[in-house]
């Protein structure tokens, strides 16, 4: 599949839930979101025919997200579902990790490929603050099973803040004796800003991946350490990151810039939220229904929406800042 800037459209990231095990301040309120009826979401059955048609028509790679995607009863039996569908190469999964211990394995087994795990703090009481019900020790406990059942590769997905004043050096080092990809992500402006009591955080906690890999840098030589440099071979992954690495480290270090190096001409994603719309673009609010395809029409209509939708994707984001819809409910 093109799009009408005639880049290849082969990724679909979808979301399984609106929900979370955690209530990360730049995610979502405090007492949660209303969660949304039964009805509303999409069966696991419609997430699969969802993708044999997608499939047909390019898509190549699934990542399965949420809120928290691991928290939908029958994960285990979707991604064995989707191994079985023609054309679909890989399936890889963004998690929180702290369900990673108990269904690592079994995942494995299901034929999932690889995870991504978003950790934002290594400090134990800030990661408490940032998820406000999270611990630490079960996020890592989540790092570990990851490596052990074999996922390949393992990458550590921290979103940058500056009011947060985040160890950056602490979690490069993660790369140097594991084979673990560190990725920084400037923090996207995304839902309503923060203030009179909404989640979020503010456009002047942007931090440039420029300005964090100086610091990083900086606070290597200042460690001893060699500076970080170009890797010499990047993680398998379909994401837009820019790689570095420590000498002589087994895994990277990434920085994913959204905002300070626009990547939209490279972009190769649709988005499918839990609730059944089809998203040409994260930082866009335009939608395209297909769950009631899914639900009353043939194949060739559920198509015609993913075609339609693929018809819309904008050039670019624009600086867009603020979307209707929260993280959470985007899927990520």
């Amino acid at each position: 599949m093109k799009d009408s800037h005639g880049r290849v459209i082969d990724y679909l990231r979808i979301s399984l839930t609106d929900r979370c095990n955690f209530r990360c301040i730049y995610c979502m309120p405090e007492e949660g979101v209303s969660p949304m009826g039964h009805d509303e979401i999409l069966s696991l059955e419609e997430v699969e025919r969802l993708v044999a048609i997608a499939a047909k028509h390019g898509i190549k790679s699934v990542r399965l997200t949420g809120g928290e995607p691991l928290v939908r009863k029958g994960v285990e039996d979707l991604v064995r579902a989707l191994t079985t569908i023609e054309g679909i190469e890989n399936i890889s999964m963004t998690t929180n990790g702290v369900l990673l211990p108990k269904m690592a394995e079994g995942l494995k087994a299901a034929g999932l490929n690889r995870v991504n795990i978003s950790l934002d703090t290594l400090d134990p009481e800030q990661f408490r603050q940032v998820t406000r019900v999270g611990n630490l020790e079960d996020a890592l406990a989540g790092l570990d099973a990851a490596l052990k059942v074999g996922f390949s590769p393992v990458k550590v997905n921290a979103v940058t803040v500056r009011r947060l004043d985040q160890d950056f050096l602490a979690f490069a080092k993660l790369s140097l004796d594991r084979p673990l990809h560190v990725r920084f992500i400037e923090y996207m402006p995304l839902g309503q800003e923060a203030g009179d009591g909404l989640a979020g955080w503010g456009k002047e906690d942007v931090i440039s991946s420029q300005e964090l890999l100086e610091r990083i840098n900086a606070d290597a030589l200042a460690a001893g350490m060699e500076p970080l440099a170009p890797a010499d071979k990047n993680p398998l992954g379909w994401g837009p990151a820019k790689y570095m690495a420590f000498p002589g480290a087994q895994g990277t270090v990434g920085f994913i810039s959204p905002l300070s190096r626009h990547f939209c001409s490279q972009c190769n994603r649709l988005r499918l939220t839990a609730d059944g719309k089809i998203r040409p673009c994260l930082f866009s609010d335009e939608e395209y229904d297909v769950r009631a395809a899914l639900r009353s029409g043939t194949d060739e209509q559920v198509a015609a929406v993913l075609m339609e939708a693929l018809g819309a994707k904008p050039d670019e984001h624009h600086d867009k800042v603020g979307t209707e819809r929260n993280m959470s409910a985007i899927g990520g």
